[in-house]
């Protein structure tokens, strides 16, 4: 008789080998036709609701593997609450106004071409570009499996969409903290335009690290009681500023000397400009900082005059402890200036970096400099300060670049508009207000609140303003006489009613007179148009307001539960958010923040094409599938930089088997369970209490969004007691008992509680293979999809059981003896043991047995001594079994050759 055929066998549907790369997007594409995201909201109706507000990649090419990570951080959180019985929203959404689309499209058409295009239809073009993008990320997006109202995404160009963020200038503009003023911004001298802090990069760049002498006019030195000429000692890195040279700042707080060459410098560095030259002897005069102040020195560029003033911002980390002052080209400079009550500045540099005509007005450089570009002319200017130039040497420093082209940038003072940081509005400024919300938000991790807090409080005045063609119109009227913007709530409301039926289009497109409200009380005539452009952060500054509170999307409520981004937007997305929304709201558009850093490859380098280090998330799902990507994001601690390589890629997917097969052993052992049995052995109880407890573990580290230490708890226990263990010493209960016997139905129902629980614990992070576990399951756990899920922790049970750390611990000194006899080949399996011992723990439980997986437990010396093992006092003697081995079970318990044991014998015969 062949007694295989007797064996109660698993089986299951479930494929050991996920192909992957082609099965998921046929799933995928099942779920986007169906719409899944509306079956999810109405599983959920009358739920606590939690929604996650999406930030906007750009819609300009690929995703990257940042984007991946990105998405699928967020997908794995979203549905992490669906599984929690949460309601969730997730619209995901699409930046596209700005720069690098409108360099894309004059990169298609030439530059030629575009400055000789009417404005609108430079921006029809932008707008079928960033359609484009939006078309082929979304689909690179939905092919990671991830879930949200892809069919009514928000997309910053929409014409409602682009109304709210006028909207939001306009709340912004009435509260009074919107001002143009002509101050210093980052300048791109390649692209033309103000860039906003969150747009500068640095990198490193060589300079000219000067000093120079600027003399005391006489009255100054007689103020002094000095008879001898004497200069102060200015350090600047930027000698195409000194034409602008306004003024020297020296610190309140600090002390200056006067060199025995006569030449004053900060006293706390005296000693180490004379250490290499700057100065000579000994200290000849002290003066206090407010002594100097207000005294005269002569710009021995061009001999204007230049004004002693105190400022906070002079350090003594370098230099000489007196700064070169050019309102024109600094922030601090501009401070400074303003704080003494001065306003008109120089500033001689237009907008391709050149001098301009103002030079020889001002007289601040002789003809031959006009057009000339402002790097390049540096050596003349050296040359000019003649013997006034006390030092020059050349050196390497981080400096500003713009984001976009990675050309150098400069300080401008230039006709801009700004959120102002520190205008107070009903007692209280814009830069307070933001920091008090910083406190109520939660943060992970923690340390995002010190480093967004930080960036607020030191941030200047948030230039909004670009001279560019393709973004929200900065769309208000000049009056040309007061030369004041028109506020005028019926104005502001027209335009904001044309853009949302016409889109922003319409600025450019009607006449002042046709976008002024009928029967206006303004004069067309008396009006100009303001043709500035919005900074694109303030574009994704106002999602909040277009999409939680327009009404326009089924996004959530307001504040957003969750805001997720990259590190890097703590500068960016968060703070312009933040600014936004405090602004106009009085409080932040997010309850939380959560970071994560950048992908490196595996030996940690940044990725780059040159490198050929680049991994493509595309290529990825071809070649491993969405879920091992899924996996990788899960598994990895996104706190920091995250590491991705085929290698590392290979690991997960070796985790991912495991994980596979052993779901699929689980389903196969339950394929004819029809229903639950709860006469649970104490191995069963041994296991679902490992099992409750690593669940709620996981459970609480996913909504602490610890999901690399959730997964890796996860995986010890699904490999090690789950799968090596208990799965293991099950197989004679599940294979060889009656199949309706206590023991195994107990079994059985135990692992359909586990199965369950684990199937929903990993449907977040890897959708995909639950809910082809869900489909392939037996009628015990089948349902139509695994979002018809919800996790629910285990009912309580008595899980109190004999399996102790006693026994676990004699098990794995059991099984380091057994290796030995393999390897010496005494012994091929386990089953051909027994352990004689007279321990009443082991004797005591029939289930021990199994636990070990030796054929019996007895306190009878029989059979050859193979082994020994000695546990606290008590001896555990391996011995070969001395009966015969079942030909159907393979225990060694039978009395004969050939013949059944007791068990397999009665389970044949009934």
């Amino acid at each position: 008789m062949d007694y295989k055929d007797t064996l109660l066998l698993p089986k299951t549907t479930f494929p050991m080998r996920g192909n992957l790369p082609q099965n998921e997007p046929k799933k995928y594409k099942e779920w986007f036709e169906n719409d899944i995201y509306e079956k999810m909201k109405q599983n959920r109706i009358g739920k606590e609701e939690y929604n996650l507000h999406d930030g906007p990649p750009y819609a300009n090419g690929h995703i990257h593997i940042g984007h991946a990570l990105n998405k699928i951080l967020k997908d794995i959180i979203v549905k992490f609450n669906y599984f929690q019985g949460k309601s969730v929203r997730y619209v995901p959404g699409w930046d596209c106004h700005g720069l690098p689309i409108e360099q894309q499209v004059e990169k298609k058409i030439g530059r030629a071409k575009k400055e000789s295009l009417p404005k609108s239809k430079l921006r029809e073009l932008c707008r079928v570009h960033a359609a484009k993008f939006i078309d082929i990320q979304k689909e690179e997006f939905k092919n990671l499996g991830v879930i949200g109202d892809w069919e009514n995404p928000y997309k910053t160009m929409d014409f409602r969409f682009e109304a709210n963020i006028y909207k939001q200038l306009t709340k912004i503009a009435k509260r009074g903290l919107l001002v143009e003023r002509s101050k210093p911004v980052f300048w791109c001298m390649h692209d033309r335009t103000a860039l906003a802090e969150a747009e500068v990069e640095y990198e490193d760049k060589e300079d000219y690290s000067i000093y120079v002498a600027f003399k005391l006019n006489d009255e100054s030195l007689k103020k002094l009681g000095l008879n001898d000429q004497a200069s102060i000692v200015i350090w600047t890195t930027t000698p195409w500023t000194l034409p602008s040279n306004m003024a020297i700042s020296l610190n309140p707080d600090e002390e200056y000397a006067l060199s025995a060459d006569n030449k004053i410098v900060a006293l706390p560095l005296y000693d180490s400009l004379k250490e290499t030259g700057i100065i000579k002897g000994d200290v000849k005069k002290k003066f206090k900082a407010d002594e100097l102040e207000k005294l005269i020195a002569i710009n021995p560029l061009n001999g204007r005059e230049s004004i002693v003033l105190l400022g906070e911002h002079v350090t003594m980390d370098g230099g000489t402890g007196c700064v070169h002052t050019a309102p024109g080209h600094g922030e601090d400079d501009y401070k400074v200036w303003r704080k003494y009550g001065f306003s008109e500045v120089i500033q001689p540099v237009d907008e391709r970096g050149c001098f301009s005509p103002i030079i020889k007005t001002e007289k601040l450089l002789p003809d031959e400099f006009v057009g000339e570009f402002i790097f390049k002319v540096q050596p003349k200017i050296l040359e000019m300060l003649g013997e006034s130039l006390v030092k020059v040497d050349r050196f390497s420093h981080s400096y500003p670049h713009c984001w976009r082209c990675h050309n150098p940038l400069i300080y401008r003072a230039t006709k801009q508009w700004f959120i102002a940081m520190d205008e107070e509005v009903e007692g209280e400024t814009l830069r307070n207000r933001g920091l008090k919300e910083i406190e109520n938000v939660k943060f992970v991790p923690e340390a995002g609140r010190n480093r967004l807090n930080t960036m607020v409080e030191n941030r200047p005045d948030w230039c909004i303003s670009r001279q560019r063609d393709w973004g929200v119109p900065i769309a208000f009227f000049r009056d040309k006489t007061t030369e004041e913007i028109i506020l005028d709530d019926e104005v502001l409301d027209n335009i904001y009613n044309i853009f949302s039926e016409k889109g922003a289009d319409a600025w450019y497109d009607l006449s002042i007179s046709e976008l002024l409200p009928k029967d206006s009380k303004y004069n067309p005539d008396n009006l100009e148009k303001v043709n500035d452009i919005l900074d694109v952060w303030f574009d994704s500054g106002s999602t909040f307001a277009a999409v939680l509170q327009s009404g326009n999307y089924d996004a959530g409520n307001y504040p957003a539960n969750m805001y997720l981004e990259g590190s890097d937007q703590h500068r960016g997305w968060f703070q312009s958010s933040l600014l936004v929304s405090t602004a106009t709201e009085d409080k932040a558009p997010y309850k939380s923040i959560l970071t994560h850093g950048f992908t490196v490859d595996e030996k940690g380098e940044k990725m780059s094409k040159s490198k050929g280090n680049v991994v493509s998330p595309v290529n990825v799902s071809k070649q491993f599938g969405g879920e091992i990507l899924r996996l990788w994001v899960a598994m990895s601690d996104y706190k920091g930089d995250i590491k991705i390589s085929d290698k590392i890629l290979k690991q997960i997917s070796d985790q991912y088997r495991k994980l596979r097969n052993t779901i699929r052993i689980l389903l196969a052992n339950l394929e004819d369970m029809s229903e639950p049995n709860y006469n649970f052995s104490d191995i069963d109880k041994w296991i679902l209490a490992k099992a409750k407890d690593v669940f709620n573990e996981v459970i609480s580290l996913f909504k602490a969004y610890d999901f690399s230490k959730a997964f890796n708890i996860l995986n010890n226990f699904v490999v090690n007691e789950l799968s090596a263990i208990y799965v293991d010493i099950t197989k004679d209960r599940m294979y060889c008992e009656s199949e309706n016997s206590d023991k195994r139905r107990a079994t059985q129902t135990a692992m359909c509680m586990i199965a369950k629980r684990l199937i929903i614990i990993i449907a977040p992070v890897l959708t995909y293979t639950a809910n082809e576990a869900i489909e392939n399951a037996p009628k015990m756990l089948k349902k139509d999809s695994i979002f018809d899920y919800e996790y629910l922790e285990f009912k309580e049970f008595d899980l109190t059981n004999s399996i102790t750390d006693k026994i676990l611990k004699l098990r794995e000194e059991f099984g380091e003896v057994v290796d030995k006899l393999k390897k010496e080949k005494k012994l091929k399996s386990t089953l051909e043991l027994t352990i004689c011992t007279n321990d009443a723990d082991l004797l005591d439980d029939e289930d021990i047995v199994d636990f070990f997986v030796v054929s019996e437990i007895n306190n009878e010396s029989c059979g050859e001594l193979l082994g020994e093992i000695q546990f606290d006092g008590i001896t555990y003697e391996i011995r070969k079994s001395n009966k015969y081995k079942c030909p159907r079970c393979w225990r060694y318990l039978a009395e004969s050759e050939d013949s059944l044991c007791q068990r397999c014998e009665e389970v044949i015969n009934v």
